[in-house]
């Protein structure tokens, strides 16, 4: 005879499901009566169109393409000025296009988020779409064929490109965009490597490659590696800043030693340096990072740092924490963040050796927060309770009045950079799309859309467009934007007087 079954029926799962419901409810409201403020997770409106009637969607399209696309707007006198000063390789008799407009088209494909150059190629050549581009942008010619743009990238001193977005964040600098968003009067970068695209076989002498063991035959794998800066505040805003590839040729090929995030950091810090000599700066690292010659070079860059500290990583370190932050019980704080509790121990000075015979030293501080929270199992109705421990090395002496800044608000937002990469992914810029196999090309096409992210990324964060942003989301405010573009629905004489006024962004 069968034994019953134990899996829940159809009623169960329902019961179980009003439950869990039943008992989130209660958590939440137990948490605001004790005052802690449970974490909210932004989602778009789940309602009906709210628009009245065909004339009020009119308006608020045109509001939402003149908002998405204002930030361009303003600054595109600028990046046709910088973009002009690269030197054009083409045959001058035989160009229809100047590399100045291919270039904005360019940035273009990636602020409306085209998925390839074909869908590029045929989206923005419809008619009506590229009638009304010109609208909000005269300095627009007649409409590219994307190959173009490709062949030009093959050729052009792409390098030019980052310089032209360095140089625009540092005019957002110089004019305190970003003021209210420092940590410690300091500019937060976070720096982290992510993987761009892998093959099969060898495209390009500059990558990478790994041999995976598994099974009778081993297999090789070329992939491209990319370590990004991106300024990283506060409140989630994280923007692109500057890229270093990794290459094959730059590694030892004698002794068989590729190029690695560790080395590619070195040569980064430096570019940052140059083009931001006296900025103060506090850079966010992950543990690959935690190390003396890490620690070295951003002193002698006089920057800030917080790094984490793994459990194995640094064990002297790690020793000397525990030993004085049992003779110092003074050094405790516990505070509440969100829904969490925090528990804060820290020591101060202590000695890191390291180099040839540990003769070189570094004085760092080292910093453990521990943090309990409660919640709902899940798939249950069960209370119960997580923990989590964090580890930092920090360049400057801790104190219960810098520690929520330097760890909560600014360690943290490290993970700003994870999302941005998360974004380029899978929300629309196809970071690991292979627009192009040559080199040169596929960097180009990297930092245009490096461009256009942070072209987005400005807007999304701008008072006008916080309503629509909450009704459609993201990408469904790009979706819109692309929609209208397509559509008859702009009114030319409005854009014409936006286009006539002052432009000034305000951010949230």
């Amino acid at each position: 005879m069968s034994k019953a079954s134990r899996r829940p029926d159809r009623e169960q799962i329902k019961a179980q499901r009003k439950e869990r419901k039943k008992a989130q409810k209660a958590l939440r409201e137990e948490l605001q009566r004790k005052g802690l403020n449970g974490s909210s997770h932004a989602t778009i409106s789940n309602r009906k169109c709210a628009y009245k009637d065909v004339e009020e969607e009119r308006v608020v399209r045109n509001e939402a393409i003149w908002e998405q696309l204002k930030v361009f707007r303003a600054k595109l006198p600028v990046l046709l000025r910088r973009l002009s000063k690269i030197p054009d390789p083409r045959n001058a008799k035989k160009t229809k296009h100047k590399h100045t407009v291919l270039l904005i088209y360019g940035i273009l494909v990636f602020v409306l988020q085209m998925s390839s150059s074909r869908e590029a190629t045929r989206e923005m050549s419809r008619p009506m779409f590229w009638e009304n581009l010109k609208r909000v942008f005269p300095e627009l010619e007649d409409v590219p064929h994307h190959d173009t743009l490709k062949r030009l990238l093959w050729h052009i001193d792409i390098e030019q490109i980052e310089s032209t977005h360095i140089d625009l964040i540092r005019q957002w600098i110089r004019k305190k965009k970003f003021r209210r968003y420092l940590i410690e009067n300091s500019y937060p970068i976070a720096v982290d490597g992510t993987q761009k695209l892998s093959r099969d076989w060898l495209w390009e002498e500059e990558c990478l490659q790994r041999t995976f063991d598994k099974g009778e035959t081993p297999h090789t794998q070329y992939y491209v590696y990319v370590l990004q800066a991106s300024l990283a505040f506060r409140n989630g805003m994280s923007i692109p800043l500057m890229s270093e590839f990794l290459s094959y040729t730059a590694g030892d090929s004698s002794k068989s030693k590729q190029d690695c995030e560790l080395k590619a950091f070195y040569r980064l810090a430096a570019r940052l340096k140059e083009a931001f000599p006296a900025l103060r700066i506090m850079v966010f690292l992950d543990g690959l990072y935690a190390k003396g010659p890490v620690m070295e070079l951003c002193r002698k860059y006089k920057w800030g740092y917080m790094i984490v500290l793994q459990d194995k990583s640094l064990p002297t370190v790690q020793g000397e924490f525990e030993a004085i932050s049992a003779l110092e019980p003074n050094n405790r704080y516990t505070r509440t963040w969100g829904n969490r509790r925090q528990n804060f121990r820290w020591a101060n000075h202590i000695e890191h050796c390291f180099g040839p015979n540990e003769k070189k030293t570094e004085t760092v501080h080292v910093v453990e927060c521990l943090e309990t929270w409660r919640e709902i199992e899940k798939g249950g109705t069960r209370e119960v309770s997580r923990s989590s421990r964090h580890l930092w090395i920090s360049s400057e002496p801790l104190d219960r009045w810098n520690l929520h800044e330097r760890c909560n608000l600014g360690a943290r937002s490290r993970w700003t950079i994870e999302t941005g990469f998360l974004v380029e992914k899978h929300h629309g810029y196809q970071y690991e799309h292979c627009f192009a196999y040559d080199w040169n090309a596929m960097k180009g096409y990297h930092y245009l859309m490096q461009l256009g992210h942070m072209f987005n990324i400005m807007a999304q964060y701008s008072e006008k467009l916080r309503k629509i942003i909450k009704d459609t989301g993201i990408r469904g405010l790009i979706s819109f934007v692309r929609q209208t573009l397509a559509g008859p629905w702009l009114d030319h004489a409005w854009i014409k007087e936006r286009l006539a006024a002052p432009l000034q962004l305000r951010l949230m």
